[in-house]
């Protein structure tokens, strides 16, 4: 499992070949300021925010071969009955305690790490996957910018409505009238055009709950999971709901929510079926891995003692004598996993990402190809072990490095850590301008501009114009960041 601190939003710019296109016209700089200013005046005090959360500095994205493998096998059935595009689709893990989920983007699926903490069952992330499916294959994100771009031409007006009563009112005070209607008229029609996308937000939670009974009714799974969840959420809001204004929530208040879902997930014929016993052993594993690492040494030993013999808790306690540098003891307790399951790809991962950042960076080597070769589609297996061959400043794993990174970059353009190594990589080998331009995309990737062109314009010297590297370093180049 490895972190990515440097890049807490995952959607970064995309580099456009044709240069007209990668500089946008002040006209749209200003047109979005004011839709930013609108929005802030509409949404201010709204407690509720998904999108926000996507956008939060302080999350960072994780990469986890094993987690990641989990969640496809759980979403690709969804997303087939919904009619949605699996390759298009990603599951993005945050390294979040509380218990969320949220879509963002039109086709990015974001789940907290506490959400799989907490989540004792597949059918409860299935669930969760399922309703975010909703979202997407309802284009509510879409229809939500609509929606929001209305609200804010009558949030503008309100604007200046409420701008020229404040006039109104500094001069009637200058004559000695009071009026004390202005805030009124700035506030009262941001609040409506506030209370009116609120609830336009609660119809399309329902619509969304009641889109996943469906893609789990068609899949032939149930829908008890997604209902734990909404029971979970009751519970927190037991004490809170009397309180809260149902028009200032985003979501349906829980009460709502259950018994709606209640009367649609009770008459699926799958609704008391048991959980799938070999999705349920995996997802026992990753629950565990997940604690062990996002947890603290005393948080594991509580949910996992020593007294639990499953490989689950096993697999937990190996994990935290990895995290706290206890290698002898790591190691023999991966051993043993590895022994009790010889073909978990997810065993072998956990020894080499174990040995590599032990500084065993050529032992880390064997592990590793085992890891990648049980499990092809494992991007991060296959970073850990470009990682690995670089590591060991070897230059005869050079191009070992470099055909496994170049082939995760081809999967994966947006993976700044490939093009890191990549660049190491291309830099053992003595090939200087694509250790460059390497360098430059990775840089690029984390929002490093000035550095990335830098690297860039390195590169470019080097390379033949015109040639396929030539116009790489020439895209970011002549890309220009977005000013507020």
């Amino acid at each position: 499992m490895t972190r990515l601190p440097d890049h807490p939003n995952p959607d970064v710019p995309t580099l456009n070949p044709s240069k007209s296109s990668a500089r946008r016209s002040p006209s749209a700089y200003r047109a979005k300021r004011l839709a930013l200013i609108a929005c802030a005046l509409i949404m201010a005090g709204q407690t509720v925010s998904r999108p926000a959360q996507a956008q939060s500095s302080s999350q960072i994205i994780v990469r986890d071969a094993e987690t990641e493998q989990l969640m496809r096998d759980y979403a690709t059935p969804i997303f087939k009955a919904a009619g949605v595009n699996a390759g298009a689709t990603r599951i993005i893990l945050v390294q979040d305690r509380a218990f969320n989920a949220f879509v963002a983007n039109g086709r990015k699926i974001f789940i907290n790490l506490g959400t799989l903490m907490e989540a004792k069952t597949p059918s409860e992330i299935i669930g969760i996957i399922a309703h975010e499916t909703g979202h997407i294959a309802g284009g509510h994100l879409v229809r939500q910018r609509l929606e929001l771009a209305n609200a804010q031409i009558y949030a503008v007006a309100g604007m200046l409505l409420g701008a020229g009563a404040v006039v109104g009112t500094a001069r009637s005070r200058q004559v000695g009238v009071d009026s004390g209607g202005a805030m009124g008229a700035i506030l009262g029609p941001q609040e409506m055009v506030r209370r009116a996308l609120l609830s336009y937000q609660r119809g399309e939670e329902q619509a969304a709950d009641i889109a996943a009974v469906k893609y789990l009714n068609a899949t032939g799974q149930s829908p008890k999971g997604l209902l734990t969840t909404l029971e979970r959420f009751q519970n927190e809001m037991l004490f809170k709901s009397q309180a809260i204004d149902p028009y200032l929530l985003s979501h349906p208040l829980p009460a709502e929510r259950i018994s709606n879902l209640q009367e649609q997930s009770r008459r699926s014929p799958n609704f008391n079926k048991p959980e799938n016993p070999a999705l349920q052993a995996r997802h026992d594993l990753v629950r565990a891995k997940v604690i062990a690492f996002i947890g603290n040494t005393a948080e594991t030993g509580r949910r996992y003692p020593l007294s639990d013999t499953s490989l689950a808790a096993r697999y937990a306690r190996a994990v935290a004598a990895y995290r706290n540098g206890r290698l002898p003891d790591a190691l023999s307790q991966i051993d043993a996993l590895i022994a009790t399951q010889p073909n978990n790809a997810y065993f072998h991962e956990l020894k080499g990402q174990t040995l590599l950042e032990a500084g065993r960076a050529g032992q880390a080597i064997e592990p590793l190809r085992k890891a990648a070769a049980l499990a092809p589609r494992g991007v991060p297996i296959r970073v850990m072990l470009g990682h690995a061959y670089v590591a060991t400043n070897n230059p005869t794993y050079a191009n070992d490095a470099i055909k496994v990174l170049t082939r995760v970059t081809q999967e994966e353009d947006d993976n700044a850590d490939a093009f890191q190594f990549l660049s190491m990589a291309y830099e053992r080998k003595g090939d200087q301008a694509n250790a460059m331009l390497s360098a430059a995309q990775g840089l690029f990737l984390v929002g490093k501009f000035v550095e990335a062109r830098t690297q860039a314009d390195r590169a470019k010297r080097q390379f033949k114009e015109n040639s396929p590297g030539w116009l790489k370093a020439d895209d970011i180049l002549e890309y220009r960041p977005p000013k507020d």
